[in-house]
């Protein structure tokens, strides 16, 4: 069994998401709601700010399993009930939601130089230490500098195409007529575009290694224990991180050496105009977090698009005949540009299924937001996929609409947060670009080959425990794709 298999099993046991009736899960919905609204911290006297409101929630844990179990469900029910600005307990600390576009705009723009990225290092520095958004002020600011050399255009168009005759030779062998779970299928897919794109090296028992290395670190980075301890999760990220380390260490002076157009190449050569390049060791963090970045993020947003697509067949058919208008031939950068109809179902599956739907922050002083009183030290959520649901910007928010995305709709403009699946601000995604088009190229492929579908009123689940992933592997079922005018 391969170890993406075996991990999906393993979330799919998870007591905390464990399905129950709808009624019963309304009920332990209802249970996470504010009993008793309690001030965070005093403001200071005369400062005309208020206290943020909120509450622990059980002790220790605090509302740790219920985000777990509910994910943005429950940012959007917290700024319902207490406002843009609230605290709630998690993993042992008390942390402020920063929720609707407002309020998230001011944390990630960060105009005041208030908030740091240390909210992350507390989570994730021990398994991704020194990656691009672990980084702050100048030092960020050079790192992205020299990575920026990494994503030019020209280089963009390249991965593009090392990126597609991997998704040509293995989605047309994927099973048909029968369930599948789709969400390993993609994540063993994006990592072999990944270790292809990115180290120039395909898929096989080594890079299986490496792939559970990367989901140990992921699911650490969320651990409730947070000590080096037997059978723990933190202790199997550690081991992770040092085989991660142990092996883009050892594959590093070759690529030193090559003149490869993959990402470690180009991430070992790249200099700005002023001689700024990476040591050995920023090379190697890099790649550590590139490398989970890169195929997390693009299979949570393919697997979301491709159940969107199964139970919405109306819009897999306009898809697809976009698809096939491009004739058989390996479509390059611009011939995935043109493909508007997946654009569209892209951006509303990033909407409604954000694979990176809150950032940390931590605020370095004592500091305002939207009139609520922030001490120095405190840990900021900002939930960028409740901004996806708010009524006053979206139509029926719940529904799957692609078309609110074209014009003359257009409600992404109605404000500058109201869709952020790619963060804002000087940590605004990188790798933006690249990550969409494996999507799009991924979908392309998917409905040139195969019709997908879904069992009726079927919904997925998704466990919030690192990044949202399917918790039951997402179940559909591919057909044979065969024209019907014929």
């Amino acid at each position: 069994m391969s170890l993406v298999r075996t991990a999906t099993g393993e979330r799919l046991s998870s007591v905390v998401l464990t399905p129950m009736p709808a009624g019963v899960d309304r009920r332990l919905f209802e249970k996470t709601r504010p009993r008793r609204v309690e001030p965070l911290a005093a403001p200071p006297a005369g400062s005309g700010l208020t206290a943020v409101p909120g509450d622990a929630g059980p002790p220790l844990i605090g509302h740790t399993l219920s985000y777990i179990r509910y994910g943005s469900t429950f940012t959007r029910a917290r700024h319902a009930a207490l406002g843009p600005v609230s605290w709630c307990g998690f993993v042992g600390e008390h942390v402020v939601i920063a929720a609707g576009p407002d309020a998230t705009h001011q944390v990630l723009t960060n105009p005041d130089k208030a908030y740091s990225q240390d909210g992350w290092r507390f989570l994730v520095d021990d398994f991704f230490h020194r990656g691009l958004m672990l980084l702050d002020g100048d030092e960020h600011r050079v790192h992205r500098r020299v990575m920026q050399e990494a994503f030019t255009a020209p280089r963009i168009r390249g991965y593009v195409d090392r990126t597609v005759p991997v998704l040509r030779e293995a989605i047309p062998t994927w099973p048909r007529g029968q369930q599948i779970r789709i969400y390993p299928m993609l994540k063993s897919l994006t990592l072999d575009v990944a270790t292809h794109v990115f180290m120039d090296d395909r898929s096989g028992p080594e890079a299986d290694a490496v792939n559970q290395a990367f989901m140990d670190c992921v699911q650490a980075a969320s651990s409730i224990v947070r000590r080096d301890l037997p059978g723990t999760r933190y202790r199997a990220g550690l081991r992770g991180r040092a085989l991660l380390e142990r092996y883009f260490t050892a594959a590093l002076p070759a690529k030193r050496e090559s003149d490869g157009d993959d990402l470690f190449a180009a991430l070992c050569r790249a200099r700005t105009p002023e001689g700024e390049a990476f040591s050995d060791a920023d090379v190697v963090n890099h790649m550590i977090f590139l490398m989970m970045a890169a195929h997390d993020t693009s299979t949570i947003t393919s697997a979301a698009a491709a159940y969107y697509l199964a139970a919405h067949p109306q819009w897999q058919e306009r898809a697809r005949a976009e698809s096939l208008a491009l004739g058989d031939g390996p479509p390059d950068l611009a011939a995935l540009q043109s493909l508007t109809t997946l654009d569209l179902v892209i951006k509303e599956s990033l909407r409604l299924a954000a694979p990176v739907p809150v950032v940390m922050r931590r605020t370095t002083k004592d500091t305002a937001l939207l009139g609520h009183f922030l001490p120095a030290g405190q840990l900021v959520m900002a939930a960028g996929a409740t901004n996806h649901h708010d009524p006053a910007i979206w139509t029926d928010p719940d529904v799957f609409d692609p078309e609110r995305f074209a014009e003359p709709r257009r409600e992404d403009k109605a404000h500058r947060d109201a869709w952020i699946p790619f963060g804002g601000g000087v940590h605004k995604c990188l790798g933006m670009l690249f990550g969409s088009l494996e999507v799009t190229a991924i979908l392309h492929e998917l409905l040139r080959h195969h019709r997908i579908t879904v069992a009726p009123g079927y919904e997925p689940r998704w466990d919030n425990t690192s990044l949202p992933v399917p918790a039951d592997g997402l179940p559909l079922r591919l057909e044979r794709w065969t024209d019907r005018t014929m």
